[in-house]
């Protein structure tokens, strides 16, 4: 749903045991003409490239450049034409800023913008920069090379020195991820603290009572609704929140070996973890198969996000499935709009559903000794 202003995070509700706890598969949208990513992997490059051959970049060899021209060809591949039907619609270019830890994340956000790009016949420019002082030097470079607007996927969300220059420059963006935009920001994003909630409840609902939480980068606002959802959660069931078992993580997988093994060490440890993401979320479940044990036996584990990484390790993640690559297009259409209307939408802030997704790695508490070794 979109809607003018965020709200805090109420008191969450349980959400319904028989639609919330369960596998979800989601089926794929029905598209009736080919996209970019048809060209993609007809050419056998990435959709960013796709995208450089499609804008007239020169960073591309000329054998790609022939590859992608022919998968074009071939798929009779055309931007969406209704776009380019606007009164006064010239092709609008637009700077997607980045510079996520996480490649599961990024990777789907890229897939969402560079499709939704090609869709609204926008041409789209990706910069990736390191927090601190460079990413307002890309900013600057990025608002002088003449970007009709910005993307700021998490972290940049929540950077303040970053939103201020937008601002001072009255540049339009689109916050992706942060969960208290300001106000009047263009934003899309989930409700994490009640996803955290749903997922905290769901342990408690399999009889775990210590759950161990890792926490996300602590400059993003998601973090805290995150771990908000969290403590609610254990409010609700009347379990004591014990410090202990919370750690410190930044949503980097290297944060999460260290956290998982900062809880695991616990002489009483937690039966199990509940991880802000699932970059984190995986580390913990390598720590626990270099101890000795069994996951979900010993330990379940969970995360959040929903990434590519959540089904390629063993046992594959229950986590929360966060819609990256619809909210990256969302946002590219909430951006091209403000752009190609000259005035704000009314709906300034989309909030996306998110689905709790159960697979392999939760179960009950064990209820008889097992032989971990250290």
């Amino acid at each position: 749903m979109c809607q003018g202003a965020q709200a805090a995070c109420p008191l969450p509700r349980l959400p319904d045991r028989d639609s919330s706890f369960h596998m979800v598969k989601t089926s794929r949208r029905q598209r009736s003409a080919p996209t970019i990513i048809d060209v993609a992997k007809r050419a056998g490059v990435s959709p960013m490239t796709v995208s450089r051959v499609i804008n007239g970049e020169n960073n591309v060899r000329p054998a790609t450049r022939e590859l992608v021209n022919s998968a074009i060809s071939a798929l009779n591949y055309a931007p969406n034409p209704a776009a380019r039907s606007l009164a006064g619609a010239g092709q609008s270019r637009i700077g997607l800023l980045y510079s996520n830890p996480s490649a599961g994340y990024l990777s789907e956000f890229l897939v969402g913008s560079l499709d939704q790009a090609s869709r609204r016949d926008v041409q789209l420019i990706v910069e990736r920069c390191e927090p601190g002082d460079h990413e307002i030097e890309v900013a600057r470079h990025l608002i002088e090379s003449g970007v009709d607007g910005i993307l700021l996927p998490p972290p940049l969300c929540d950077s303040p020195a970053l939103l201020r220059l937008l601002a001072e420059e009255q540049v339009r963006a689109v916050l992706v991820g942060s969960a208290v935009p300001p106000a009047g920001q263009l934003a899309v994003s989930i409700d994490d603290c009640q996803a955290a909630y749903a997922m905290t409840r769901h342990l408690l609902g399999l009889g775990h009572r210590r759950i161990g939480f890792i926490k996300g980068n602590p400059t993003l606002k998601a973090s805290a609704h995150r771990y908000a959802g969290y403590c609610s959660a254990l409010e609700d069931a009347e379990v004591v929140l014990d410090l202990d078992l919370v750690a410190p993580g930044l949503f980097t997988y290297r944060s999460g070996l260290d956290a998982a093994e900062q809880l695991l060490d616990l002489a009483d440890a937690p039966t199990a973890i509940f991880a802000g993401n699932d970059d984190m979320a995986a580390a913990s479940v390598a720590v626990a198969h270099r101890r000795g044990l069994d996951v979900p036996g010993d330990l379940t584990v969970c995360g959040f996000d929903d990434t590519t990484l959540a089904t390629t390790i063993w046992p594959e993640l229950t986590t929360i499935h966060q819609p990256i690559a619809d909210m990256s297009r969302a946002a590219v259409d909430l951006l091209v709009s403000a752009i190609r209307q000259q005035s704000p939408p009314d709906q300034r802030h989309c909030v996306l559903d998110y689905t709790l997704i159960r697979r392999q790695s939760d179960a009950p508490p064990r209820r008889r000794p097992h032989s971990a070794h250290p």
